[in-house]
């Protein structure tokens, strides 16, 4: 009997000795080397020829007339889709494309059944390639965080800087104001971006960091004009770069392949 209860106790040691260094199932962040990459970037634009423009249609003919000025451009939306692939763990190379699309608007009506609505638009389609540094990571069960910077080239293509007025039966007694202006041309650029990437242990992923862009358009081909818009010679008013540089603010999607 002593002998079973002994035997008993033995087992029931082995058994416990073996679950406590058995082996446990955890989760393991994924970090896929090639990775979509969606961003919502909102950033400072600086503008360019398009804010003097807005700068002289605010003092005539819309300053003289009393309407309230129209207000400069000075932030838009950068939408991105890059691809992301790991060449080492600590070094990736990036290329994508995106489209920044701004625009300041007022729409004045200075009399019965009259309407005057004056737009300030830029457009542009971002072509960027580059290169990420990764530091070390920071793992906590199945989530790990990397901290990167690095930069690239930027190509803006399909530039387009439009300034419209549009008058629908103008009262007699205003300066007449309608036409269009646009500048299209393409230009080089560069950019710079520090961030956090984060991984899960599922194939997304999540960014957040900052973005810097250079991107200034010069020689842009003028198409129309506006008559009442004249500079301080007296000459009409052109476009002749757009600037869509600035600082900016990046939340992303990554998806793991």
């Amino acid at each position: 009997m002593i002998r079973l209860r002994l035997g008993a106790l033995l087992a029931l040691a082995v058994a416990v000795g073996a679950f406590s260094h058995a082996p446990q199932a955890t989760a393991a962040p994924e970090v896929h080397r090639l990775n979509l990459v969606l961003s919502a970037i909102p950033s400072q634009l600086n503008g360019g020829s398009m804010n003097h423009l807005i700068e002289r249609v605010n003092i005539y003919p819309l300053g003289i007339q009393g309407y309230q000025p129209l207000d400069k451009i000075t932030q838009g939306w950068l939408f991105d889709a890059e691809l992301r692939f790991f060449v080492r763990p600590n070094f990736a190379l990036a290329a994508g494309f995106g489209q920044i699309k701004t625009e300041s608007k007022q729409v004045y009506l200075p009399g019965i059944g009259a309407e005057t609505t004056v737009r300030a638009e830029m457009l542009a389609v971002p072509i960027h390639v580059g290169a990420l540094f990764y530091m070390p990571p920071y793992t906590q069960g199945d989530f790990q965080a990397r901290t990167f910077f690095g930069g690239g080239l930027v190509s803006m293509t399909t530039c387009r800087a439009t300034f419209s007025s549009r008058d629908v039966n103008p009262p007699t007694t205003t300066i007449p104001f309608s036409g269009k202006i646009v500048g299209r041309g393409e230009g080089p650029g560069f950019y710079a971006e520090i961030g956090e990437h984060m991984f899960f242990a599922a194939r997304y992923s999540l960014m957040v960091g900052a973005i810097y862009r250079s991107a200034k358009v010069t020689g842009l081909q003028q198409e129309g004009g506006l008559p009442n818009v004249l500079d301080n010679d007296g000459r009409p008013v052109r476009l002749p770069d757009m600037d869509l540089g600035g600082l900016g603010v990046r939340g992303a999607l990554g998806i793991g392949f």
